[in-house]
This record gives C-alpha cells, sequence and structure tokens, in this order.
C-alpha cells in the first residue's frame, strides 16, 4: 500500500464495484443500474484522488464532501442490488462494508481538515503562521497577505 491508505482503498473499491457491474449488466442486461452503481462507486476514489491536487484547503474538502456523498449514493445502490437479488449477501456485505470503512475515513478527514483549516485560519487573524500553513497558502491569500504589511511572518 502507499502512504495514503483512503486512495488505496477508493482503487481498490473501485475494482469491485466495477468487476461486480460488469457481471450484472453480462447476467441480466440491467445496463443503466450497473452503470449507476459503477458511477457513484468509482466516483469515490476520482474524489479522494483531485482531493489531492486541490487548489486550496477549501477546494480539498470539498472534493472530500464529494466524495462522501458518493458513499451515500453507492450504499444505496449496493442495498437496491442486493434486495433485487442482482448481488448475493455475500458479495453486498462485502462491498458495503468497504464503503463503510470509505465513509469513516472520508468524514475523520474532513474533520480534521475543517479543524486544520479553522486552525489556519485563527493563526492568520492572529498574525501567526507556521512554515507549514504558510506554505499551505494560495497565491491569492499570499498577495492578500503582502498587501497587509510586516505584521505577518514567517515563522
Amino acid at each position: 500500500m502507499s502512504e495514503n491508505k483512503l486512495v488505496d482503498l477508493s482503487v481498490n473499491f473501485a475494482v469491485d464495484i466495477f468487476n461486480i457491474g460488469r457481471r450484472v449488466k453480462d447476467e441480466t442486461r440491467m445496463y443503466n443500474q450497473a452503470d449507476q452503481l459503477i458511477r457513484s462507486g468509482s466516483s469515490i476514489g476520482a474524489n479522494i484522488h483531485e482531493a489531492n491536487y486541490a487548489a486550496s484547503k477549501p477546494d480539498f474538502i470539498n472534493k472530500l464532501h464529494i466524495a462522501l456523498k458518493e458513499c451515500y449514493e453507492t450504499e444505496y445502490w449496493l442495498l437496491i442490488f442486493e434486495k433485487t437479488s442482482l448481488i448475493t449477501t455475500d458479495e453486498y456485505k462485502k462491498l458495503y462494508n468497504q464503503c463503510c470503512n470509505l465513509r469513516r475515513m472520508l468524514a475523520k478527514s474532513i474533520i480534521t481538515a475543517k479543524s486544520n483549516l479553522q486552525n489556519m485560519k485563527t493563526n492568520k487573524r492572529d498574525g501567526l503562521l507556521s512554515s507549514e500553513d504558510f506554505e499551505e497558502l494560495s497565491e491569492e491569500e499570499l498577495e492578500k497577505l503582502g498587501s497587509v504589511g510586516s505584521q505577518w511572518i514567517k515563522l
């Protein structure tokens, strides 16, 4: 596994979803439903991956929120697939557990990111920035800091 467990888990989940979706399409010809499961299930990882290249902390948090919402949608489709016998109960449990793990990790990541963002805003307000916080600022934020004057000091 790489350094980012969330990315690895979301990729593995997407592969499992693709395989189930492909099988459902082949066996039942329920293309639209299978495609919907594939779209929501693979979108989780796509948004997590995109979050890692976000333009700002709020953008990062937003991408994780989108991934979280896709988890909820995927859980819904998995339940429908299981209730209509498109997937077995064992397949449902496995995929549902993977999805729940992703959801919990995303929720924790969002909470942490929001807390870090709030701390950064507090530090900006108080005129204190750590080196890490300073490097996290966007070009626009740096310009605003530069226009404030020398009270902003890179620690």
